[in-house]
């Protein structure tokens, strides 16, 4: 990407009205299909569960309907009379009153038949048997009329016919349009509408299919399949998805408005944060040239000898009001705005201004200064500093620069540009060094001097937390590498003890100094001695 198109689209991401839009549009997206498909989730669970209730009915009713045409039939059979006479007309119409699911019985020999409904059409007219069995004859669909006082399955044995109507089996479940009750015969390769239209068939392929789940859910049906004791037939009840489209309809209509609400207050908070954010990048510019940033340094001392050798630049920002903002608030956001750069400008001219002539006295002290990712990427701070010490004498040797392994987004680039400050003479530390992601392989390929070990590593020392082992891991590591190791945020007597036991340097933190300003940064090194001061700061 072209510079110009880099800087373009970077400005455009720090506009907040652009940032807002873009936050509003993208949450009402992901809240969109988030609920979409939420509310699909829940109308194809509310599907499936209607569907299987419905089936579970059906399959109720059916086991009642066979059940009662069986005991009919066994019943009639079992009496001697045969014939169309009196005494059989009275047989099948008791039969009829004796089991509530049959609706019309009927006697057939070789000559003739009678009904216990001789206006209805009589059952003998009806062709073949769907299933034949040893004891039992099937007729699945006997009429296909829409009236639900005729006869619709029929069972057979000897002379004697049963059914039951149509009636029997919609008073339980009202199919809604476009649905069948269907049984599958020869091993799915037919089936045959009990209720309902015909259908495709195979619904799907392979039939039967290799789930063994009762519902099937395809994009256009629900395909159920009930359980049968009879190996010789399968119910099926098919019902169309017309609902599904419906029921979308109903959930967006709620949940169009819902989100696009959400969407906007998301982009109304997105747009105080960033107006929140803007307006502090345009404080700590204002910061800048009022002279609100303020330099501290935290001195650095030798373990064996208690002499102080050096310090790291801290940077501190005190409000007209006395109030400090933290660098955890405004060193990222600097970062993030390209103001970064003016800031270590600021940090190195501001305390070449203020140590320049203690630096120039005594050649053993150093100031190391914090570099931000942005300036170890580039050549950029090497030319600003040779001007600064070129300016005010001072040796390259005594300002040192410190960068995070999270700083070292490209080890390759940023090992030139720190081999460039090293060979002009400045010393390179890796600052709060087992928290980032700098391997060992790494470690071993960059211009280093030095390893400052994270305070939260000091603190787990003499203890039985699990990163007790890391900062002795690190000092062995270190000196294999030949490399100084400076300890951060050393508080108590035993911790310095220890490091210096386990070999190493130097040592930085409250037991010696808090962070000094410079004038009482100048007093400790002309005095010689340790300075019990006030707290002005919390500790790097």
């Amino acid at each position: 990407m072209m510079p110009a198109a880099r800087e373009t689209l970077h400005s455009w991401f720090h506009r907040p009205w652009f940032l807002a839009m873009m936050a509003a549009v993208l949450s009402a997206t992901l809240l969109l299909l988030g609920s979409m498909g939420l509310a699909l989730h829940q109308v194809q669970q509310r599907e499936s569960e209607q569907m299987n209730a419905q089936g579970e009915r059906f399959l109720e009713r059916l086991e009642q309907l066979f059940g009662q045409l069986r005991e009919g039939l066994d019943e009639l059979e079992a009496q001697p009379v045969r014939g169309c006479n009196v005494d059989m007309i009275a047989t099948l119409q008791q039969v009829s009153f004796s089991y509530r699911f049959v609706y019309e019985a009927t006697y057939i020999d070789s000559n003739q038949s009678c009904s216990n409904r001789p206006r209805q059409d009589n059952l003998s007219s009806v062709g073949p048997p769907d299933i034949k069995g040893p004891t039992y004859s099937y007729w699945l669909n006997t009429s296909t009329e829409p009236n639900e006082n005729r006869a619709v399955l029929m069972l057979g044995r000897g002379n004697f016919r049963v059914a039951t109507s149509r009636g029997h089996l919609t008073d339980m479940v009202d199919l809604t349009p476009g649905s069948s009750l269907l049984v599958v015969l020869d091993h799915g390769a037919r089936a045959i509408p009990v209720l309902g239209a015909t259908q495709p068939w195979p619904p799907i392929e392979p039939w039967p299919p290799v789930s063994r789940d009762a519902l099937l859910v395809t994009q256009h049906q629900l395909i159920y399949r009930m359980p049968t004791n009879n190996p010789e037939y399968q119910l099926v009840l098919m019902t169309p998805r017309a609902s599904l489209q419906v029921e979308m309809t109903t959930a967006w209509r709620w949940l169009l408005p819902i989100s696009l609400l959400l969407a906007i207050f998301i982009g109304w908070l997105v747009l105080q944060l960033a107006r929140q954010r803007q307006s502090l990048g345009g404080e700590l510019q204002g910061a800048l040239r009022r002279n609100e940033l303020q330099v501290l340094y935290q001195p650095i001392f030798d373990l064996n000898s208690r002499q102080c050798v050096g310090a790291e630049a801290l940077l501190r920002w005190r409000r007209p009001d006395g109030t400090l903002t933290s660098p955890d608030l405004f060193i990222p956001m600097a970062e993030n705005t390209g103001q970064i750069r003016q800031i270590t400008d600021f940090v190195l001219q501001r305390l070449l201004e203020q140590l320049g002539q203690l630096l120039r006295a005594n050649p053993h002290l150093y100031i190391s200064v914090n570099l931000a990712a942005c300036d170890v990427m580039v050549p950029r701070i090497g030319q600003v500093m040779a001007r600064l010490l070129d300016l005010h004498r001072v040796a390259a040797r005594q300002i040192a620069f410190e960068v995070t392994e999270r700083g070292l987004i490209d080890v390759d680039v940023a090992r030139d540009n720190l081999q460039a400050l090293r060979s002009a003479g400045h010393q390179v530390l890796i600052d709060d060094f087992g928290t980032g992601y700098c391997s060992l392989a790494y470690l071993q390929t960059l211009p280093v001097d030095c390893l400052k070990i994270d305070k939260a590593f000091i603190d787990a020392l003499g203890h039985d937390a699990a990163s007790s082992g890391v900062a002795p891991h690190i000092i062995r590591m270190a000196h294999a590498l030949q490399l100084k190791v400076i300890a951060e945020g050393i508080e108590y007597e035993a911790q310095a003890s220890l490091l210096s036991s386990e070999g190493v340097n130097y040592g930085q933190g409250w037991l010696f100094a808090h962070a000094l300003s410079a004038v009482q940064f100048i007093e400790l090194i002309t005095r010689g001695r340790r300075v019990a001061t006030r707290r002005l700061d919390d500790e790097a």
